[in-house]
């Protein structure tokens, strides 16, 4: 599914316009980019969870020709799904 698909599953399944579902959808985005970008775990129960997760520095190799690299640590957004998630995607 893509982002205009999930847009038109949400103004079905609301009962709302595309255009109103396009500028809630952005708007749950904007709020949780904001959220994760200071650091802060967003929790949706049912749903999930998403983190900021630091990633160590690490040695890596590059595939075209072998060497070995090294691939600098950065902070990266790591997704948990709930439980209601996990039980229906079974």
């Amino acid at each position: 599914m893509n982002k205009a698909q999930l847009i038109e599953a949400v103004a079905a399944e609301a009962k709302m316009t595309k255009a109103d579902a396009a500028r809630a959808l952005k708007a749950v985005i904007g709020a949780t980019t904001k959220a994760l970008s200071k650091g802060e775990r967003v929790a949706l129960v049912g749903f999930g969870s998403f983190a900021v997760a630091k990633r160590a520095a690490r040695k890596g190799r590059n595939p075209q020709n072998g060497k070995e690299i090294k691939i600098g640590a950065k902070k990266v957004v790591k997704f948990k799904a709930g439980a209601e998630l996990a039980k229906k995607v079974k």
